[in-house]
Order: C-alpha cells, then structure tokens, then sequence
C-alpha cells in the first residue's frame, strides 16, 4: 500500500510542479469551448428553438459537461506517457527492482494520472461564471465520483497502450487514433441523432458515450426540458434499442473500468517482468 502512496504522490507533485503543462492543458478544451460553445452556440440554439419551440436553451450548458469528460479523457491517458518516458530515464527500473510489487506500480501511475485528471477536471468549473452557467452544490458532489471513475478508466486504458509501446512518438500515434474520435462519437460536442447505423454502432460501444450523458444528468435539470429538446439533443440514449437509465451507465463505467484496470495491471506486469 505504501508502494502505491508512493507512486501517486509523485505523479501529483509532478503535477503542481509543472506549471506549464497545468496552463497548457487547458488550452484544447478551452478552443472547443470557444468554438462550439460560443462560437456555434448561437446557431445551434436558433435551430433547436425553431425546431421544437423551446424558449431559453443554453448550447453552452449542454457542452460543458462533453468539455469537462474531454479534459478527463485527454489528461488521463496523456499523463500515462510518463511511463514511457520514466522507462528511458531509468527511473521504472530503480522502482522495478524495489521490493513494490508490478500490480501495485501499475495501480499507483493509474490513480496518479486519474487524480491529475480530476484535478484538471475539477478546475474547468472556474470557468462556470465567465459562462453564465450555475451549478448547485449537491449536483457538482454528486458529478465528483463519476469524474474520478471516468478518470480512472482512460487512465487504465493509456497504462495498457503505455505498457504495449517503447516509444514516446508511437504513443501519441496511437492515442490520437483512439482520442478524437471516441469524443466525437460521444455526444459531448454536438448531438449525435440522425445518424447512418455504423456510427451508432460505434457510439453505443463507446465508453465516453455514457460518461457525458451521465455527467449531462448530473449537471443539467433534463427532466425539466421539453421533451422534443431531450430528443433533438440526444438525451434520450438508447443502448441497441433499450433506453438507458443513469444506474445502467454508472454499472457499465464501473465495469469498463474494472476490466480496463486488470488488463492494464496484466499487461505492465508482464510488460515489466
């Protein structure tokens, strides 16, 4: 257990220490902001008011929590870089030969790259006033451990990618293949209906699709919505046909998760045996 302090600790002093990366972390979600929220905000809400006669819908407030999932997405599995990059340093190699066994040093680089996550997830919320966007306490407590479950999932899944590659550029390479799209085929920018079969394939199997509209649940009053914008912006999600319901997706993250930890942990201990 000691081991895994150890680890965590590390990765969130890294964190404050490294002011650049805190400032520039924020920039990509900060431009989706920009450019969906206020940029598209208008015309999306003049098309949603035409076409369900809904009075006072905010785009922004229905990107936000998309945003926030992206910061958790793209830091958690970015900050899993730092094993590739303690491997060429020889750092994983003082802690490989200490008595701390691989299955703990897998789980405290997951949990230190998920806390820096939720941390730079948590930080977004600054942003809430300069929006005009309000949240009641209960709901931002009540979003905390679904953001720290999301957060450990992409952390698991860039410890597998991590602990599968030897090279710094060859991760990148392969987490942008599986980044961009899984937040475009999420429904955390911009409402995903209407589309052909394959893409609703895809964005039922993919993971970030029931952690945005659970966010989305938390943060946004949806029952108080017309139920013609619930519909026009998605918010009625179907898993192959069979409505979701908020205990589905949070029993669906919770399994994703469990899995994606046992095989990261599986691979990074044979990775590093």
């Amino acid at each position: 257990m000691e081991g895994i302090i150890a680890i965590w600790q590390r990765d969130i002093i890294k964190f404050f220490r490294d002011r650049p990366r805190m400032v520039g972390s924020f920039s990509m979600p900060i431009l989706f902001l920009v450019v969906f929220g206020i940029g598209m905000g208008g015309s999306m809400e003049s098309l949603v008011s035409a076409g369900t006669n809904a009075q006072n819908f905010n785009y922004t407030e229905f990107i936000f929590p998309g945003i926030v999932s992206m910061t958790l997405l793209m830091t958690s599995i970015f900050s899993s870089l730092s094993i590739i990059q303690d491997r060429d340093f020889g750092y994983m190699r003082e802690i490989l030969v200490s008595p701390v066994s691989r299955v703990n040093i897998a789980i405290g680089k997951m949990l230190g790259s998920a806390s820096v996550a939720l941390l730079q997830g948590v930080m977004m919320f600054v942003l809430l006033p300069v929006l005009g966007i309000g949240i009641d306490l209960v709901s931002f407590f009540q979003v905390l451990p679904v953001m720290f479950l999301m957060a450990c999932a992409f952390s698991s899944l860039g410890l597998l990618v991590a602990s599968l590659l030897n090279s710094m550029q060859g991760f990148q390479l392969v987490v942008n293949i599986f980044v961009m799209p899984m937040i475009f085929l999420s429904g955390a920018l911009f409402p995903l209906n209407n589309m052909p079969g394959w893409v609703n394939f895809l964005v039922t199997l993919n993971p970030v699709t029931y952690g945005v509209d659970l966010m989305k649940h938390i943060m946004i009053d949806v029952e108080s919505l017309n139920a013609a914008v619930r519909e026009e912006m998605g918010l009625n999600l179907t898993f192959f046909g069979q409505p979701v319901t908020i205990t589905g997706e949070l029993f669906f993250l919770l399994g994703f998760t469990a899995v994606l930890i046992l095989l990261a942990t599986l691979s990074f201990r044979r990775a590093n045996s």
